[in-house]
């Protein structure tokens, strides 16, 4: 199938997102009427910002931020990032406790990304939370600017170099506390495009993924381009963190997490009711 116009697209310039979607993106360079148009690759926040606008037809999205607009968004079954020993981590200079963590200063990669959402479930008494980019929180804990930081994508392997410690893994209390993989990214589409549209979108984005596990290596310069940490091994570990069976497949184990973190979030009153298909 083929839309009328090629579609928008946007996702992260982070390993995972850029390993699945090398193939669609040499694609869409090659093909005279392309199925996605050239993706937009922007910090998730950003993309979880611009949903709010319905800028994007196609786009990579917090768990945290679709909650907030499944009236005009669902989630695709492919490209999420959902599993166990993945979480976002909270660090900090030096060992503090969580009793202690209400009065301190703690930076987050964003008000929608889930690891804000999974930092407040763990410390509701924090109030005094700073809003920045994922890139630059190891930095400002490193510098003093905040007392703490919630870390995702390759900051988790690399903290250790500025001298920090782990406070806590929030994926891990995640796991321990629920018994089930920790959602936190995924593919969302915008409900406009209609059924058929949709399904053909998840299609391609799994054959995408599919041929990337299958040619790794030939994803490297793309993945490379775009990396915060350009390290083999590093890129090599976020790949393998991020992506596994979920993300060909969320599954019913996948889709169950999904609906136990979004219930979550509402008991929490921190996620609005939604009584619709959260899938598309």
């Amino acid at each position: 199938m083929t839309a009328a116009k090629p579609l928008s697209l946007g996702f992260s310039p982070c390993p995972n997102d850029t390993f699945i979607f090398c193939r669609l993106v040499e694609e869409a360079r090659n093909q005279q009427q392309p199925f996605f148009n050239r993706p937009h690759l922007e910090d998730v926040e950003t993309l979880n910002l611009w949903a709010f606008e319905s800028r994007l037809e196609v786009t990579k999205l917090s768990f945290h931020a679709v909650a907030h607009l499944l009236d005009s968004y669902c989630i695709l079954n492919s490209g999420s990032a959902l599993g166990r020993g993945c979480g976002p981590l909270l660090i900090s200079r030096e060992e503090l406790s969580t009793a202690a963590l209400k009065n301190k200063r703690i930076a987050i990669p964003g008000r929608y990304t889930t690891a804000a959402l999974l930092f407040r479930m763990f410390s509701p008494e924090s109030n005094d939370l700073v809003e920045m980019r994922f890139e630059q929180i190891i930095d400002a804990v490193a510098s003093g600017k905040v007392d703490a930081g919630v870390i995702i994508h390759e900051s988790r392997f690399t903290y250790r170099q500025s001298g920090l410690v782990c406070l806590q893994d929030l994926g891990q209390w995640w796991e321990d506390s629920f018994d089930a993989p920790l959602p936190l990214g995924c593919i969302a589409v915008n409900r406009e495009l209609g059924p058929l549209l949709r399904e053909e979108a998840g299609r391609r984005i799994e054959a995408s993924l599919q041929w990337a596990r299958s040619n790794p290596n030939a994803c490297y310069p793309y993945i490379k381009h775009h990396a915060q940490e350009t390290d083999d091994q590093v890129i090599d570990q976020h790949i393998e963190l991020y992506v596994n069976d979920f993300s060909l497949d969320l599954g019913e184990e996948g889709r169950r997490a999904v609906d136990m973190f979004f219930e979550l979030g509402r008991q929490r009153g921190v996620l609005p009711l939604w009584s619709g298909s959260v899938f598309c």
